[in-house]
């Protein structure tokens, strides 16, 4: 098993074989930056001081050969070839609440959504616990890669579910979508840092885009359950492009649907839809305006949406601490 010894911090760490070094980090307990844990986002870029390693992913999006050059790899698709001394700044806010685990599960059940989202739920013995708006990595058999996917319930039972978006030639997706009960998949998590922040006393904002809908669903049964949302507004906003996009408060769930008040909005309706229309960061400047600056803000969708969210709560005001989410698409 490779030992990883870490600089400046000058933390050591096994890395099981076949494990990235990030994960083996964050297994470990050290809080190595990251947030889309599959080569998009480059947040966890280290300077590789001795050793040998092997990228999972030669196209990984934010890793170039410029990058190599410079002996800077990416920690979520580095497998160490054997001992290795590393180089980046471990950070307090990426220390995991609960450490990741890897762990098989049985697909128990599978719900419809939307037309191109559905809900599968996994049932597993002995897991790991998870806060409201982290994600997991999947190991789909017969698809090469792990996917990343957020939780869309509480963590407890050793139940996990997720609302997935059936992508057209997805590979991942595709494989799950057909799957039939009793199926196992190979789930490692938790991951991500856009929680529930229960401690903050701001009303709660939370946006999302088609299948982002997942961790904002969680936010807000979690919120709930702590008894947030009687001291607190939730304010949910879910966009879509047409009708056949479009679900209701009740996914929340009956205690934080009774709370929250939720506006739907579609980018492309047809003549019939008399709701908000354009997209969601629109909507939602249009109706909370300045008030957005006072409230802790969750969001979740494509990587276009996720872009014009940060722009909109930049030039409302919001302050950077106040806005959760992560970077994987």
């Amino acid at each position: 098993m490779p030992t990883i010894t870490q600089t400046p911090d000058g933390h050591v760490f096994d890395c099981e074989e076949g494990d990235t070094i990030l994960r083996a980090a964050l297994r470990a307990g050290i809080g190595m930056p990251y947030s889309c844990n599959t080569g998009s986002c480059g947040n966890c870029r280290f300077q590789l001081l001795d050793g040998e390693v092997t990228h999972l992913r030669d196209d990984a999006p934010a890793w170039s050969e410029r990058e190599l050059k410079r002996g800077r790899w990416l920690g979520c698709q580095a497998v160490p070839n054997g001992d290795c001394s590393v180089k980046f700044r471990a950070m307090d806010q990426y220390v995991p609440y609960n450490r990741p685990e890897s762990f098989e599960a049985e697909l128990t059940g599978i719900e419809k959504i939307t037309h191109d989202i559905s809900q599968f739920m996994f049932q597993a013995d002995a897991v790991p616990f998870f806060r409201p708006g982290q994600y997991a990595l999947l190991h789909v058999p017969g698809v090469t890669g792990a996917r990343a996917y957020s939780m869309s319930n509480l963590g407890a039972g050793g139940t996990w579910q997720f609302m997935i978006k059936q992508m057209p030639s997805g590979a991942a997706t595709g494989q799950l979508f057909e799957s039939e009960l009793g199926a196992k998949i190979t789930i490692d998590g938790p991951y991500g840092t856009a929680f529930l922040r229960e401690d903050s006393p701001r009303d709660i904002v939370l946006l999302a885009g088609g299948s982002g809908l997942s961790p904002i669903v969680s936010i807000a049964k979690g919120g709930a359950k702590a008894g947030m949302l009687g001291t607190r507004k939730l304010h949910v906003f879910y966009g879509g492009r047409d009708v056949s996009d479009l679900c209701d408060a009740t996914v929340l769930g009956a205690e934080a649907a009774g709370a929250a008040r939720f506006v739907a909005a579609l980018s492309e309706p047809d003549a019939t839809w008399t709701g908000p229309k354009g997209y969601l960061h629109d909507v939602v400047f249009e109706d909370m305006g300045a008030a957005l600056k006072d409230c802790e803000i969750y969001f979740a969708g494509p990587a276009i949406m996720s872009a014009a969210v940060q722009k909109m709560t930049h030039e409302a005001g919001v302050p950077q601490d106040q806005l959760h989410f992560d970077e994987f698409y």
